[in-house]
């Protein structure tokens, strides 16, 4: 690796704290928060969103679709921008990086699907060829992090890890990134150590006074807090609600606070012919449409917004937030609390009694994620359904869900390319080897998949909300899942550093500036 060292007075170590670590270094294995927001200060990406979620120039200095192909993008690249370990960021690179993002084993394939082709023109230019006009590429581009050809194929790590064979590769705990930071120790599930890459194209273009950065998952909400208040760690990324006043007031500290493009809810086992933790046998209750609207109607969302969040969450009616193309402040407002009516509904679908079921939780993940599950089992036993919780890691919660072992369930969804579409590709397009790899509901309707697979070719932008619109109308009636709310996200550090909350709660480190004297 190459980086010059740092003067004592240039020195400046933020230790960084949150619930959770980064499964893997390889940048196009896991597409997770934890993840994504660890590798931006390590990797980079064409096209970047900002605090604000714009979309700004990033390894890309310009970008077009051809005047004379509306199936091609062009991409002028930027100058003088070389990896970690010293060798140049070239076109080759780019088409290398959205190859292997396409590979099996990528969690990244379902955005990148409409490409056909990837070809360098020339060492700064790439053209993306796809299969129809496709107006969100560039979006889709904006988290697709840029690896280096020569360095993956040196060490083995052409093809991403598969995380379901468990095993490592060199990419897994090394990286070669372009951005402003490299790894210089990984000890996963302990801490990782980010250096400053003092030959960082955009040295003169940020602050990047962080020198060195120390990562460390702490889970526990009582004690991560606490490191804050000790002095122990800077920044504390995944604030508790109930915390945010206590430490707005505490001496040292402050907080930055704002909505993530984010939506918490709750789902369903819809692929079982009867549900594993449930004491009605031979069926399941999920299946029908009458019971998951009477879980919607149960849930007071006003309740879990006001004790639950301390007010920090924004009660929502769709798996969208008013960032997100296709949003509209009649889909968003949140359906009315009325127990009475789940009950009647319950009883229409033949559970005068109601039922037993087990609703899995993160505890470690979403803000206040455990307290919301709790807040969830005492509205649905008021009208019925008993509810055990289990509570546990979100390492071990999502291979439950993907196994299909989870009859209700807690998720969290951002979306990071501000479009509905990434919401139904991932949520609620059937799954297959390509699409739905999120859908561990199990919905599958053929109607929706061709009208969501039809967004893709859609380039009128009226026409194409439009369309949006009416299938989250549809998916709203079907009940597929149960909105809750848009997290709210505090970011608390100490003083002496100034680091914004941003709305893809990736924060970016290399825009911190110096303490003031």
């Amino acid at each position: 690796m190459v980086c010059a060292a740092s003067s004592d007075t240039d020195a400046l170590t933020l230790r960084w704290a949150r619930s959770q670590d980064a499964t893997t270094l390889d940048p196009h294995v896991s597409n997770t928060g934890a993840n994504n927001a660890l590798l931006h200060s390590v990797y980079e990406t064409l096209v970047i969103r900002d605090g604000d979620g714009v979309l700004v120039p990033a390894l890309s200095v310009s970008w077009q679709v051809l005047p004379d192909d509306p199936t091609v993008w062009e991409f002028k690249l930027r100058p003088d921008v070389r990896f970690h370990d010293g060798s140049a960021f070239t076109a080759e690179d780019v088409v290398f990086s959205l190859a292997r993002a396409r590979a099996p084993g990528s969690d990244w394939r379902s955005v990148l699907l409409g490409i056909e082709t990837v070809i360098a023109v020339d060492v700064l230019t790439v053209r993306i060829k796809t299969a129809s006009p496709d107006a969100l590429l560039i979006d889709n581009l904006s988290t697709l992090f840029m690896l280096d050809r020569g360095w993956s194929e040196t060490h083995g790590v052409a093809e991403p890890q598969n995380p379901k064979d468990g095993g490592e590769t060199y990419a897994t705990r090394h990286a070669n990134g372009t951005g402003p930071y490299l790894v210089t120790h990984r000890e996963p599930g302990e801490r990782t150590v980010l250096t400053r890459n003092e030959a960082y194209w955009g040295r003169r273009e940020v602050p990047l006074a962080v020198s060195e950065i120390v990562y460390r998952p702490i889970p526990e909400h009582t004690t991560r807090i606490a490191a804050l208040l000790s002095n122990e760690v800077d920044f504390v990324q995944d604030v508790p609600a109930h915390d945010i006043e206590r430490l707005k007031a505490a001496k040292g500290i402050k907080v930055d606070i704002g909505a993530e493009n984010r939506v918490i809810f709750l789902g369903f086992n819809l692929g079982r012919p009867e549900l594993a933790s449930s004491d009605v046998k031979g069926r399941n209750p999920f299946g029908d449409q009458r019971v998951r609207e009477a879980v919607n109607l149960a849930i007071n969302r006003e309740a879990i917004r006001q004790l639950t969040m301390r007010g920090h969450a924004l009660p929502v009616g769709i798996l969208a937030t008013p960032l997100t193309v296709g949003w509209t402040a009649e889909l968003g407002a949140p359906p009315p609390f009325d127990p009475a009516k789940a009950k009647r509904l319950l009883a229409e679908a033949g559970y005068q009694r109601g039922f037993t079921v087990t609703l899995h939780c993160t505890n470690d993940r979403y803000v206040n994620d455990e307290g919301i599950c709790q807040s969830v089992v005492g509205m649905l036993r008021r009208i019925g359904i008993r509810t055990r919780l289990v509570t546990q890691s979100h390492s071990v919660h999502f291979l439950a869900l993907h196994r299909g072992e989870c009859d209700l369930f807690l998720l969290g969804w951002g979306i990071i390319t501000f479009d509905s579409s990434y919401v139904f590709t991932n949520l609620y397009r059937t799954r297959t080897a390509t699409d739905g790899a999120w859908n561990v509901a199990g919905y599958s309707n053929p109607d929706i998949d061709n009208r969501i697979a039809a967004l893709g070719t859609e380039v009128d932008r009226d026409r194409r909300k439009a369309a949006m619109v009416a299938i989250w109308q549809q998916l709203r009636e079907d009940t597929v899942y149960v909105p809750l709310h848009v997290q709210s996200i505090a970011y608390a550090m100490r003083n002496g550093f100034d680091i914004r909350y941003d709305v893809t709660n990736h924060p970016k480190i290399k825009n911190v500036a110096a303490p003031k004297p």
